[in-house]
């Protein structure tokens, strides 16, 4: 299994500058974790783009749009023919 140390472009480096204050109050609250300063910052990094990320993936439906989807889910209607088409591109696609 490849490490850090045998593949060295499994590393990347985020450089960025930071008020001297900004950057006491990450130390201090990285020794309150007792963690360096890098771990603190790479938690607290992962934790935050987690966070945005299911921000801007997660849609939050009405109730009307809710029922409204469920109904669709729920009927039996048969596929249309551009339906059809997307699924046949779809496994053409797949098949390459």
């Amino acid at each position: 299994m490849p490490t850090a140390e045998t593949e060295p472009n499994l590393i990347a480096r985020l450089n960025f500058r930071l008020p001297i204050d900004v950057k006491a109050k990450i130390e201090r609250a990285a020794i309150a974790e007792g963690l360096t300063v890098t771990d603190f910052a790479v938690h607290a990094l992962i934790n935050t783009a987690d966070e945005v990320l299911e921000r801007h993936h997660t849609r939050e439906l009405t109730n009307r749009d809710r029922d409204a989807f469920i109904a669709l889910l729920d009927s039996s209607d048969e596929p249309n023919d551009a339906l059809r088409g997307a699924f046949a591109a779809r496994n053409e696609l797949i098949r390459k």
